[in-house]
């Protein structure tokens, strides 16, 4: 169960990281821990699963990303960890993960790829097919037809609902 240190400590990460070398230094100084201490507990709360992961959100239209593609693949699940893996490896790829197949969406294996332009990200894509043999499995490729607001995840606890519930 978190303590008020680690209720603190999750309201201030749902604002973002600070932009500066040693952001867990620089939080614990705004709500009284060492940068050891915000640490230890952040990895204590992620191994308690209270929080899922730690990840970072670029605002990529500001600097330049116009094209932005979730490719789907269908593949074999007991592919999914390798081609993962593999496809994790290139700087284009932004996100990779696996999600369970459905009847009217038999697609599993997922990757964004943010590109200045189309034609640079069809040209990664194709880098992708031939390093990782990804050209012979079904697949969807989704262009982005419009930027949604992009934030981290706002932590609340049953004291702060009951509160913004009256």
């Amino acid at each position: 169960m978190p303590d008020a240190l680690d209720l603190k400590l999750l309201a201030r990460i749902s604002a973002g990281l600070p932009l500066c070398p040693r952001p867990y230094a620089q939080i614990g100084m705004e709500i009284g821990l060492n940068e050891t201490e915000v640490i230890r507990r952040l990895t204590a709360l992620k191994a308690d699963g209270l929080i899922k992961r730690l990840g970072v959100i670029v605002k990529h239209r500001p600097l330049g990303y116009r094209a932005n593609a979730m490719i789907v693949w269908n593949v074999p699940d007991g592919l999914i960890k390798p081609l993962g893996k593999h496809i994790s490896r290139f700087s284009f790829v932004t996100l990779c993960y696996q999600r369970p197949k459905h009847p009217e969406w038999p697609y599993n294996l997922y990757c964004m790829i943010h590109g200045k332009d189309r034609a640079t990200v069809l040209a990664q894509l194709a880098q992708l097919d031939n390093a990782c043999g990804l050209a012979h499995f079904e697949r969807q490729i989704l262009f982005s037809r419009r930027c949604f607001k992009q934030r981290g995840a706002n932590y609340q606890t049953q004291h702060t609902k009951a509160t913004a519930n009256g």
